[in-house]
Formats: C-alpha cells, structure tokens, sequence
C-alpha cells in the first residue's frame, strides 16, 4: 500500500463580525480551488483595530490537502 503525501499552507481569512465566521472565510474560499483539503488548525486569531474599535477579525488558518505530484 502506498502513503500519501500532503501539502501544507497558511491562509488568512478575514470578517467584519467574529473569528468564526474568518476562519469559514479561508476555507470556503481556499477549498475552491485546493483539491482534498483534509485538515485546517487555527494557528492565530487577531483583529484590526481603527481608532480604537475593532473592524475586523482575522484567523490564521494552517491548511492540508493531499498532494497530487502529475497536477502540480
């Protein structure tokens, strides 16, 4: 039985209401175009911050999809 091999990347997702609805953002926009995204972990969560109030939250996600070498 062959193994599998797995790419790894960081995106940011970002949204004008919690760190939730940011982290949804990075993987339904980056699972548009990754095939066999497995796994997403949180790896920062902050907020922007303008004149004293938060206008965003955004997440840091690390992301692993299976890696296709005749694709790449």
């Amino acid at each position: 039985m062959a193994g599998s091999v797995y790419k790894i990347i960081e995106v940011v997702g970002t949204s004008p209401e919690s760190w939730e609805k940011a982290a949804h953002t990075a993987i339904d926009t980056a699972g548009k175009r990754l095939k066999d995204l497995r796994v997403a972990e949180v790896i920062k969560l902050d907020m922007k911050v303008e004149e004293g109030k938060v206008t965003a939250y955004r997440a840091r996600l690390s992301l692993s999809f299976k890696y296709h070498p005749e694709s790449a």
